[in-house]
């Protein structure tokens, strides 16, 4: 007993998975084991009960067989010509038949499948004539000749009925009134089965009821065990879940791109940041290989880290997407690996660099236009006084030379030149002043219309056809009518330029879903604008044209920022040009 009561103290101390202790699990085997064994025995019990019964019926329908064939037999011939023997043998090759025997009230055997029992005493150990005074059916097993089991189904045998007539030659008579039989002396009949086929099938259905019972008691304590385990499961499931959740929220809101690949170098974990900059749903990336779902310039980053020791990998690229788009990014790479240092997988972070490297070119411009506008208001100080006197000794000499032709000539040329000298100074001294805006009521279809009157000589000049589409019944709206039509002018007369006749020039006003904008695009059909030249047309003194001076497009694009709006370009060689004006307004209903 001590020794018993040292191993459940071991047992108690032992921890099952998950928290369990063994002792539980052992507790639960002990009330279920007597459970489920007594169900089985019952199940073995029922599967005897119900074979026993289909003997009996069987042995009980081949008895009554038997008996209608030896009745019908009697009523073909006399009493004394049946041969009984001869029907007793032939039913008894029926399959599943061990012996048929028909016996008196003594036990003496009438009948028998075996010849060679015929005449010998049958029924040791049963009452024989009680059996052959009871129409009761009742059963047996003994042991046939060859020492298999048989069971035994025996009754009062009764092959005589009330018969309707007796054959006599070929004819039928009825019997005389009154007339009967002589009583049939009393027998007994025993039909013997094969159990073999019976016998297995039992074994079979034991075996069956035992496999049953065992995998019911295996899932009963597979059950109970659950139960135990459901609680520490249960709050660690809602652990993880809440880390992961907490995880994803972390990954899927964090302002930076995030890629992690597994241990096989396929798109684990893919985020918002990552769809919108590199333009891929991450349904369409996560479970491949990256080297097919990222781009060239992500996936070497991936695989330089990948290698064991690999440093973490900060720098910046520009990455080259579909449709021939390159962003620039600012990543980091690293490798991740377990304790024991095997690889688990990369992790790429990631951030778009574009807006700052637009803030960064648009910091540098102003900060050239600053010091250009401090130059150039010194400079043009400087140069108009010079010009002033330049043109008064022009104008002096034209006066004076007028009879000699080619004087009169040059001079003149020499003052065209300071005009336009001057212009340009105005419109350099114009470029470094601070623009002044004055909002006030204004109808833009008006002012449209007064611009485009504008420049209606230039156009027909050029053979150029001037379309004007905007929403009807335009409403007033305040803003400073005079730089509009200012900024609407120079993008008029630039497009008449960049055509070639018959040309046609386009200003079209659309409607924007927030009503507090203008969006306003001036198309030509002219030779375009070549892509280099894109990222300089609002540079001061850039141009492309042999007479310009290039700051046509910095002040309107000055006076368009100063409204607080944004002036881009679309363009491409040989497909004309488009400025598009976008700018805040007030309306005046």
């Amino acid at each position: 007993m001590s020794r018993f009561f040292s191993v459940v103290d071991r047992i108690k101390d032992t921890k099952f998975w998950a928290g369990v202790p063994p002792w539980v699990l052992l507790g639960a085997v002990a009330v279920l084991l007597p459970i489920f064994a007594f169900m089985t025995i019952q199940n073995i019990h029922r599967e005897k009960e119900f074979t026993t019964r289909m003997l009996v019926e069987k042995g009980g329908a081949l008895i009554r067989a038997f008996e209608a064939g030896t009745r019908s037999g009697m009523m073909g011939m006399q009493r004394g010509g049946f041969q009984l023997q001869r029907l007793l043998t032939e039913t008894s090759q029926l399959p599943d038949i061990a012996h048929l025997i028909v016996t008196d009230a003594t036990g003496n055997i009438i009948a028998d499948s075996d010849l060679d029992r015929v005449g010998s005493t049958y029924g040791k150990g049963l009452n024989v004539a009680l059996v052959a005074q009871s129409k009761r059916l009742d059963w047996r097993i003994v042991k046939g000749n060859d020492g298999t089991q048989v069971f035994e189904v025996f009754r009062k045998f009764e092959p005589t009925g009330p018969p309707v007539g007796m054959m006599r030659g070929s004819g039928m008579r009825r019997l005389p009134e009154g007339f009967e039989f002589p009583p049939e002396p009393p027998r007994v009949i025993f039909v013997g089965l094969d159990m073999t086929s019976i016998e297995e099938a039992q074994r079979s259905d034991v075996w069956h009821a035992v496999l049953m019972g065992s995998i019911l008691l295996l899932a009963g304590f597979a059950g109970i065990t659950l139960l135990l385990l459901a609680q520490n499961y249960r709050a660690a499931r809602m652990n993880l879940f809440r880390i992961k959740a907490f995880s994803d929220h972390v990954v899927e809101n964090m302002p930076i791109g995030l890629v992690a690949t597994d241990s096989r170098q396929r798109v684990a974990v893919f985020n918002q940041v990552a769809e919108s900059v590199l333009q891929s749903p991450a349904v369409s990336v996560i479970g491949r290989p990256a080297s097919h779902a990222l781009p060239a310039s992500l996936w070497s980053q991936i695989q330089a880290v990948a290698a064991p020791h690999a440093a973490i990998l900060e720098k910046e690229l520009d990455c080259p997407l579909s449709g021939g788009r390159v962003i620039p990014l600012e990543i980091g790479a690293g490798r991740l690996a377990d304790e024991d240092g095997r690889y688990l997988g990369s992790i790429l972070l990631f951030k778009d660099l574009s807006e700052i490297r637009t803030l960064r070119t648009e910091i540098a411009r102003n900060q050239r236009l600053v010091t250009v506008g401090r130059l150039a208001a010194g400079v043009a100080h400087e140069i108009r006084n010079p010009l002033s006197s330049i043109k008064g000794f022009a104008t002096y000499f034209r006066e004076r030379y007028r009879e000699n032709e080619q004087d009169a000539q040059t001079a003149s040329i020499l003052i065209q030149e300071v005009d336009r000298l001057n212009r340009v100074v105005g419109q350099l001294l114009e470029f470094s002043r601070p623009v002044s805006i004055l909002p006030r009521p204004v109808r833009l279809d008006r002012l449209i219309a007064d611009s485009v009157k504008l420049v209606e000589s230039q156009a027909r000049a050029k053979g150029v056809t001037v379309a004007v589409r905007h929403p009807a019944d335009m409403p007033e709206v305040r803003l400073d009518a005079d730089r509009l039509s200012q900024v609407l002018l120079n993008l008029l007369l630039n497009g008449i330029e960049a055509m070639g006749r018959n040309g046609v020039l386009t200003v079209e006003v659309r409607e924007t879903a927030n009503a507090r904008r203008l969006d306003i695009r001036v198309s030509d059909t002219g030779i375009g604008i070549r892509p280099e030249d894109l990222a300089h047309i609002f540079e001061p003194y850039f141009t492309t044209k042999p007479s310009g001076t290039g700051l046509g497009l910095a002040i309107a694009h000055n006076i368009i920022e100063t409204m607080g709006g944004e002036i881009t370009v679309q363009s491409a060689p040989g497909a004309g040009a488009t400025f598009i004006l976008k700018i805040p307004v007030q309306s005046e209903i």
